[in-house]
């Protein structure tokens, strides 16, 4: 049975990683879905093609979430395509490790405008294209939220206030049957990761010791708890912080 039959779902930041693998189960499980990307069209359309090729229906749209206008266009044409919104996933994010003494305007700009203001803007225009019947958004938090990295407290910032931006939320749509949860992975292989080089690959093993499952967590594994927030199963759960990390907290 799929899950996310009839419901449309807008995927943020859809082109690689979390985004990706999530948009993808959504399409496997009966959602439309609106595949969000920044730049890189071209992975966008890969992830369209697969969500297609195996039975669903998608679209990409290209939107800076950090610029109103462009957020705006992009919900107005997610709507035009599908009709009414029933699952927002806040997924666009950036990420850089720099300690306290390395912090400059820039980074924290580049952090706080993406993974904070680009959440609010994207929910503040979404919200009024939701449903009559309620819906669920799901914030992308991390880990870090809960268990600061010595090594980027901008970036576990950034984290902390998605997760109090989400309760606040909940409580204040809880009487349109709108529900508002994170999800809060650990370090995950993706894209950006492995970008990071050798430091990625470090930052994996020191995690990879503090794990007790033993293993390092998988895109599908977030992608499988998305399915279950965007699903009926999870209706009477709002406000809530799911950590993702294979018991490391």
């Amino acid at each position: 049975m799929q899950r996310l039959q009839t419901k449309v779902a807008l995927v943020t930041g859809a082109s690689m990683g979390f985004g990706a693998a999530i948009a993808r189960r959504f399409g496997l499980e009966g959602a439309a879905v609106i595949v969000n990307y920044p730049v890189n069209e071209s992975e966008a359309e890969k992830v369209v093609l697969d969500i297609v090729t195996s039975g669903g229906r998608a679209i990409s749209v290209r939107a800076d979430v950090t610029k109103r206008d462009e957020v705006q266009t992009m919900v107005a044409q997610a709507v035009e395509t599908f009709g009414p919104l029933d699952i927002l996933v806040n997924n666009a994010g950036a990420y850089e490790f720099f300690p306290l003494s390395a912090i400059t305007e820039e980074h924290f700009h580049k952090l706080f405008d993406l993974n904070v203001l680009g959440t609010i803007l994207v929910t503040q225009a979404a919200l009024p294209h939701f449903c009559s019947r309620g819906g669920s958004v799901i914030n992308i938090s991390s880990v870090v939220s809960v268990c600061p990295s010595e090594l980027g407290p901008v970036y576990s910032a950034t984290k902390g206030a998605i997760d109090a931006l989400t309760k606040s939320l909940a409580k204040a749509q809880a009487h349109r049957q709108i529900r508002f949860n994170t999800l809060n992975p650990g370090l995950t292989p993706t894209e950006g990761v492995k970008n990071l080089g050798e430091a990625g690959r470090v930052m994996l093993s020191d995690i990879l010791r503090q794990t007790p499952l033993g293993r390092n967590g998988s895109v599908e594994d977030v992608a499988a708890a998305a399915v279950f927030f965007a699903s009926d199963e999870s209706a009477y759960i709002t406000g809530e912080s799911l950590l993702v990390s294979g018991g490391r907290r």
